[in-house]
């Protein structure tokens, strides 16, 4: 990062900077609020409360334009081949331009309709003729998560014609058996979702699934009416048995973690229509022309992109806490941990060069009224400094005179919360001393409904990929998470031979303690 011109300048603001409590940003500057926020139809950014004045805002800025920025965001959205790596496009954003699709995309969607209207008619049935009413989604990592979130986030906008929705992701099997003894297998589908169609931890789960349903059933092609199946290779999903007209369609050029846009979120449209499907996709899709057109100074991804810059490589905060302060919210920042940590966690720059600076700080987060008593005490009184992102919604959950005040309330919460981690508080108690001084954005939207998440959602997304043309690395592979599976299935192998002499000291001890608890 030392090749921008700004860096060193911005270097130098940080060291004052960092000595500078936050309440004497404001005590110098009536008009903070005012100089420090930007807003486009449905959301608002307050950063007033970062260590950012308008001079490290011109350098964070001029960073962006030397390294051309701008250009990258242009080749994202006209589908370059970004994921150089792997030789591929990362053109998730196409899938949300419903007004100039992609063949391949507009026939997928065509597919895809034409399974939840059979779903929501009643028309799709099982081996025995009756309807189906469970759908089981089975997946992993970008498979499960942003499914997952949304779907939770918007239970309560379930269409009534709707069949429930479930979700598994544990190896261990728990998480699917716990399902299966409360579904009929007469009347339950499975959808298999993998990009390549060969991940153990999917093809094992769905094999349990197959062998429930053969149990009931005991004609293969009769239960294979029961499974979906989502890949970028028909052949595969064919030879598991999937029937032609139970596959959908999935592109390589669509990364797993960006992949709810597609048809891995069949389970989002199922749960709200085909049209609140596609309120999502045009939520995304405005944020998207936001981010592409919008000067720099007003682009709500790229200045949380810049600000997390600024406090990641200057001021030297590792850690990054997600606070959404609504219920529906809360697989959220579980989301935001895989799209953030696999995009940027690398110490590889795009020319094969180690980085010799941090990329992506450790994220976490929980809803904002339960993290108040969990790890709030660490932001308030720890000797960490953290950056924290406080997301609010104008309106709240259900209607009437008490739901009005427990959104007043929970409004309330949070920005009590987030000027209290600002301003903190003197004491002549050392244990009820508050240095205050944390650094955080709030994000406002105007309600939790498909087209919102939507944009939230595509809002961060743009964030990750601001911060990784600066940090000049590729946020669309994730060759890190290779290693691990590659050594999973060696060490599978052995157990089942129980033969540990191909396993290192590291494996074979915890092996032996397997053996014997066994034995």
């Amino acid at each position: 990062m030392k090749q921008f011109n700004a860096y060193q300048p911005l270097s130098i603001l940080a060291e004052t900077l960092q000595q500078t409590h936050l309440n004497t940003l404001f005590a110098s500057n009536s008009q903070r609020f005012a100089d420090f926020h930007v807003q486009m139809p449905g959301a608002m950014l307050d950063f007033s409360k970062q260590k950012i004045t308008q001079e490290v805002l011109d350098g964070l800025i001029g960073m962006a334009e030397e390294a051309n920025l701008a250009d990258w965001i242009n080749r994202l959205i006209n589908g370059d081949e970004l994921n150089h790596t792997e030789g591929r496009k990362a053109w998730h954003t196409a899938l949300r331009n419903m007004s100039d699709p992609i063949p391949e995309v507009a026939e997928a969607w065509q597919k895809m309709a034409y399974i939840v209207d059979e779903l929501h008619q009643k028309q799709m049935r099982g081996y025995s003729g009756k309807a189906i009413t469970d759908v089981v989604n089975i997946g992993v990592g970008g498979s499960d998560l942003g499914p997952l979130m949304i779907t939770h986030a918007l239970e309560m906008q379930q269409l009534p014609s709707s069949p429930q929705i479930h979700f598994v992701s544990t190896l261990d099997g728990r998480q699917l058996q716990s399902i299966l003894a409360k579904t009929n297998p007469e009347t339950t589908l499975f959808i298999v979702a993998s990009k390549s169609f060969t991940t153990i931890d999917t093809l094992s789960l769905a094999e349990t699934a197959k062998s429930w349903i053969l149990n009931s059933c005991q004609n293969h092609s009769e239960a294979m009416r029961h499974f979906i199946g989502i890949s970028t290779s028909p052949e595969k999903m064919g030879e598991w048995g999937i029937l032609p007209q139970m596959q959908l369609a999935f592109w390589d050029w669509v990364g797993g973690r960006f992949s709810m846009w597609s048809t891995i979120g069949l389970t989002v449209a199922i749960q709200l229509g085909m049209d609140g499907f596609k309120q999502m996709l045009k939520g995304a899709h405005e944020v998207d022309e936001h981010f592409r057109k919008t000067p720099f100074r007003e682009n709500i991804p790229v200045l949380i992109g810049l600000i997390g810059i600024w406090n990641t490589n200057f001021l030297k905060l590792a850690g990054q806490a997600i606070l959404p302060y609504d219920s529906r919210l809360k697989h959220f920042a579980s989301y935001l941990e895989q799209l953030e940590m696999e995009s940027n966690g690398k110490h590889t720059q795009r020319n094969g060069e180690f980085v010799d600076y941090r990329t992506c700080p450790i994220l976490w987060g929980e809803v904002g009224p339960n993290a108040q008593h969990a790890f709030y005490q660490l932001l308030h009184q720890g000797t960490e400094r953290v950056m924290s992102d406080f997301i609010l919604f104008k309106e709240g959950q259900g209607s009437g005179e008490r739901a009005a005040f427990h959104q007043n309330l929970n409004i309330a919460n949070c920005l009590a919360q987030s000027r209290a981690m600002m301003v903190g508080q003197d004491s002549d108690n050392p244990h009820k001393h508050y240095p205050g001084d944390q650094v955080s954005n709030t994000l406002l939207m105007t309600r939790v409904d498909a087209h919102h998440l939507g944009m939230l959602v595509a809002i961060y997304e743009h964030k990750v990929f601001t911060q990784s043309v600066i940090w000049n690395i590729n946020p669309f592979d994730q060759w890190g998470v290779e290693l691990g599976k590659k050594l999973a299935m060696g060490i599978l192998d052995s157990i089942d031979r129980q033969d540990a002499s191909e396993l290192d000291q590291s494996t074979q001890g915890i092996l032996q303690q397997i053996w014997e608890h066994k034995a």
